[in-house]
């Protein structure tokens, strides 16, 4: 088997290109006022396995995400720029640049949502454990979701995803 290139481990903040999201998270019209980010990929640009790392940016008046708690991975934020508002659970929280956050796996108590109340974009580094499964609750909308990803022999990435509201799901034996 040939050699495989080393990855370079280390990128400077300087080096992360800052692009739109997938089209899975980019939010359509009726909810694009309130949502909406960009991202840059590090994590595996620098050869990480086990932990997955980004930078998000979010504009002014906008939440990169809705309410949500993981069930498997633990996140961590820290801000790079500018001011806004942390929702955990019920409580809020002001932060600005400089904090880290720290939001561990549970239920709808640590549920959590950054969103930018200042006049200038907020840019934080996101991290988190990289969990497969993983099921997410959306405290707000009442919603679901659970996800896996499987490397593949091609060196792609099969992803599971589904979306639903408690209580819609079908029976166990339902189709079989």
């Amino acid at each position: 088997m040939p050699d495989q290139p080393r990855i370079k481990p280390v990128i400077n903040l300087d080096e992360v290109a800052i692009e739109e999201r997938s089209a899975f998270f980019q939010p359509p019209g009726s909810v694009a006022d309130k949502f909406g980010s960009r991202s840059g990929m590090v994590g595996a640009r620098i050869g990480a396995r086990l932990l997955g790392y980004n930078i998000t940016v979010v504009a002014p008046g906008k939440r990169a995400f809705p309410l949500h708690s993981h069930h498997a991975n633990e996140e961590m934020f820290y801000i790079l720029q500018g001011t806004g508002e942390l929702r955990i659970g019920d409580e809020r929280y002001s932060i600005r640049a400089g904090d880290f956050i720290a939001n561990p796996p549970g239920g709808p108590e640590v549920a959590h949502q950054i969103i930018n109340t200042g006049s200038e974009e907020m840019r934080y580094l996101a991290v988190s454990t990289m969990i497969t499964p993983d099921a997410v609750e959306y405290p707000d909308s009442k919603k679901i979701a659970t996800f896996s990803r499987q490397p593949q022999p091609d060196g792609s990435l099969r992803v599971l995803r589904q979306i639903s509201r408690e209580g819609q799901g079908v029976d166990y034996w339902d189709g079989e």
